[in-house]
């Protein structure tokens, strides 16, 4: 009951934070009007009737319909071309940002679940940069790749490690993956 009575102090603003993302994420509508999107500009293609006189839009651009949501301004600062590889990564970028912010106003036991979510993009990441390295392939080349969530200090350090015993020791030891590795590394 005492818990009952806490709750809002320690995880009304976290919740807060979840209804409202919740709230902001595209709907059934908005997907069918983006699907009618012709083109990511700002260009819009008008159509002139000569018979009405009248201008009729035929589609919107992802700019102009996307303003309207809670992403409206997140494609804002783009110069143009814009590219499906620019919208991934402001995509991917506004989502760390709102995961971020929500694991840093988190309490017991959300915080631990939330750090248990990046632990699959660290494994990701550490694979990628071992099976890069193996390949011949410069890190500075391989870290942009890597997922945010997922990145930690040492991840750089990958290619100082020949065995999995310098692995351990030189990046994964001060990570929360490091314990699933020690056994594994001896």
């Amino acid at each position: 009951m005492k818990d009952d009575l806490f709750f809002n102090l320690d995880h009304g603003y976290a919740e807060g934070l979840c209804r409202g993302f919740k709230s902001g994420i595209l709907k059934a509508s908005d997907y069918h009007n983006l699907v009618q999107c012709e083109t990511l500009e700002g260009n819009i293609s008008i159509l002139s009737n000569s018979f009405h006189f009248y201008e009729q839009l035929l589609y919107l651009d992802l700019r102009l319909h996307l303003q309207s949501t809670d992403y409206g301004n997140f494609l804002a600062n783009e110069a143009s071309p814009l590219t499906v590889n620019v919208i991934d990564d402001r995509l991917r970028e506004k989502l760390v940002q709102e995961f971020q912010h929500l694991r840093n106003v988190s309490y017991e036991p959300l915080s631990t679940f939330l750090d248990y979510i990046t632990y699959a993009y660290m494994i990701d990441n550490i694979v990628l940069l071992i099976t890069g390295t193996l390949h011949q392939r410069a890190i500075g080349d391989l870290l942009p790749r890597c997922h945010p969530l997922g990145s930690f200090e040492q991840l750089g350090a990958i290619t100082v490690a020949d065995t999995p015993a310098q692995l351990y020791t030189a990046v994964l030891v001060d990570t929360p993956l490091g314990i699933n590795f020690l056994t594994s590394s001896r």
